[in-house]
């Protein structure tokens, strides 16, 4: 059996979501946008990806091997 993150599926699928709408939103802002507020987008999205990557890493990590006495 497979080592389960920390992120349910539903937050898992949400994080997704946030980074997409993050990622695609901060060049958009960019040009419409005169300030950097638009890099804010950019922020957010490298958290959530982190994150995102973090339960990778802990889904595939093998699960400890328990030994009988």
């Amino acid at each position: 059996m497979r080592s389960t993150g920390f992120l349910s599926e539903r937050q898992r699928r949400f994080a997704w979501l946030g980074f997409l709408l993050a990622a695609f939103q901060a060049p958009l802002a960019a040009k419409v946008v005169d300030d950097a507020s638009w890099f804010f987008a950019v922020v957010v999205a490298l958290v959530v990806a982190t994150v995102i990557i973090a339960d990778d890493a802990e889904r595939r990590r093998p699960e400890p091997v328990e030994f009988a006495e």
